[in-house]
């Protein structure tokens, strides 16, 4: 095949220093075909058509038969015309000349022109990109079809080693999930988490993984994939790009890309209702900074104050609070100088959990949490929801984690804030776990377990975490 010379790479080694990274020799069999497709060449009529739409030029020739658009396009390899079809009147098609033969295309009008997925602002751009597929996949079928096997992703030394670093500093600052058997001890007689016995199993390995979050994407001029070092041919929408790490690849490599995106602050437009492990991968934290710094704060003037988490702060107030994030990150000012309503902040805490488009309890763990909390033995009912515990993303378990230890600390002050375990259950259940159907019945079905659940999480937070 004659992409074989330019498929060797530079740098493929991973360098100490990301100042010695060494980018990929691109690959440049695809850019040179796309040079070599054939460009469109408008058949225009003769006459003006007065059935012709708006939004078609001359190259509209009303209704003639198919036979009559071969001959005019007959040898003029790239040439089209539009012709209205005799047998649905008001419909159109596109006749385009390629391999010597004229291809038949429905064509459709909505602001845009499209025969298939991209839309175009004109016939002129849809033809010069189907001219372009056409020819790239009718002559390097079989190079497409390999392009994936021997991918550069991996030798990209500066990528490997930024994830490397990510890892290790994320690993240091965060706490293993800890796999752990219950079991009556007759020896002691105080409530259940005093009864559990903890038994080390091997633990199960875990990073922050992240999927990239793919969209279509028109790339301006030039330019190549990053999984297989290949040119992503055509006119518009030729690939795909991470809309949190800017990675850039073919829509088909997209599918064997690892689960290893790295968000880039400048690509992450909020930190209220943005993906939770998105925002930790960002920021390089173990948990959302909104998390760490209400609690925080909360813990240093509020934990009290009558009815925390159940009073609620002004609304906009609290609106004030998500923008300040959105806005500051990190810098945001929720200081009582500030803020002197704690209820405030704890409005914003609850706010941004219950905003998440993933919840913490995620709905794939959903179903898995709400069939423990209805296990009638109370030491199984334990381990089911340890279980599904240890099914969670990690940003989300640690988030968790932490979130049940500060209210565990709540409940320890109930007496002037009047927040028992079952309370704080009952506001952050609905917070915390919704269903993925987001059915009414389901949610009022489910409200019980869902009080229950985070109840346990609080009331044996040292033994499930």
């Amino acid at each position: 095949m004659a992409a074989s010379s330019n498929s060797s790479l530079s740098g493929s080694s991973v360098s100490s220093d990301p100042e010695d990274y060494q980018p990929p020799i691109w690959k440049s069999y695809l850019y040179q075909l796309q040079q070599e497709a054939p460009r469109p060449k408008r058949i225009t009529c003769p006459q003006e058509m007065e059935s012709r739409p708006k939004y078609y030029g001359r190259e509209f020739h009303g209704m003639i038969p198919r036979e009559y658009a071969d001959e005019l396009l007959a040898g003029i390899e790239g040439a089209y015309l539009i012709r209205e079809s005799q047998r649905q009147p008001g419909t159109h098609t596109l006749a385009l000349r390629f391999g010597h033969q004229t291809l038949n295309y429905r064509l459709f009008y909505d602001g845009k022109h499209f025969v298939g997925e991209k839309r175009f602002e004109s016939v002129h751009d849809l033809v010069t990109d189907a001219l372009i597929t056409l020819y790239i996949e009718t002559k390097a079928a079989e190079y497409i079809a390999k392009m994936t096997t021997n991918p550069i992703y991996e030798h990209l030394g500066y990528t490997s080693l930024l994830k490397d670093k990510t890892v290790h500093r994320l690993s240091r600052g965060r706490t293993e999930p800890r796999r752990v058997t219950f079991q009556k001890d007759e020896r002691i007689s105080s409530p259940l988490v005093r009864r559990s016995a903890l038994k080390d199993t091997p633990e199960k390995q875990c990073s922050y993984e992240k999927l990239h979050n793919f969209k279509v994407h028109t790339f301006r001029g030039p330019h190549w994939c990053e999984y297989c070092a290949n040119f992503m041919w055509g006119l518009i929408a030729q690939g795909v790009r991470c809309s949190d790490c800017g990675l850039n690849v073919h829509k088909q490599c997209s599918k064997l890309v690892p689960s290893d995106c790295q968000p880039d602050l400048r690509r992450i437009k909020k930190v209220f209702s943005c993906d939770l492990t998105t925002l930790v991968k960002a920021h390089n934290t173990t948990r959302p900074m909104v998390v760490d710094m209400c609690i925080q704060e909360i813990e240093l003037r509020g934990m009290k104050s009558e009815g925390l988490y159940r009073v609620s702060g002004f609304s906009e107030h609290i609106e004030d609070v998500r923008l300040a994030f959105d806005r500051d990150g990190e810098k945001a000012d929720i200081s009582a100088t500030a803020y002197a309503d704690i209820n405030i902040i704890a409005g914003a805490l609850k706010l941004y959990l219950r905003d998440l488009p993933i919840p913490v309890i995620t709905f794939d763990s959903y179903s898995k949490f709400i069939q423990a909390a209805k296990i009638p033995n109370v030491d199984s009912r334990l381990e089911g929801i340890h279980e599904s515990l240890l099914q969670l993303p990690p940003a989300h378990y640690e988030t968790l984690r932490y979130l049940m230890a500060h209210l565990k600390r709540v409940t320890m002050l109930e007496k002037d804030n009047l927040m028992s375990a079952e309370n704080l259950g009952i506001v952050f259940g609905p917070t915390l776990m919704q269903p993925p159907e987001q059915n009414a019945l389901t949610t009022l079905n489910d409200m019980r377990q869902q009080k229950l659940v985070v109840q346990l999480m609080i009331e044996h937070e040292d033994v499930l975490f």
